[in-house]
């Protein structure tokens, strides 16, 4: 059986969170907001299809969870994009209304 919680190796280096903002910086300075933009739109069709791929018994945990990887990355980049503290507050807000649902439902089931 597959240990989800199991680190991928102990060599990989670990980034302070200087120099991952500093390379989510450099990702969009460098290849600019509307390439990005179109390789968040590759990395999610690419979770899609190993999800997929897991549904059929055709591929792994592990290949779902390394392009989750990759459409967090490229969701951070459009977070700096568009303004972090805008996501947050739309997050929170989402999170609250999900909460709500969630609460709603369990007392109609009660």
């Amino acid at each position: 059986m597959e240990n989800k919680d199991k680190p991928l190796s102990t060599e990989i280096p670990q980034m302070s969170d200087k120099e991952f903002e500093d390379t989510i910086r450099l990702a969009i300075k460098t290849y600019g907001k509307e390439a990005q933009t179109q390789m968040l739109f590759e990395e999610m069709s690419e979770l899609q299809n190993a999800l997929c791929k897991l549904a059929r018994n055709r591929g792994t945990a592990d290949q779902v969870c390394e392009e989750i990887a990759d459409v967090m990355i490229m969701c951070l980049q459009m977070a700096h994009i568009y303004g972090t503290k805008r996501i947050e507050q739309w997050a929170n807000r989402k999170m609250i209304r999900l909460k709500d649902r969630l609460n709603h439902d369990s007392q109609t089931k009660a």
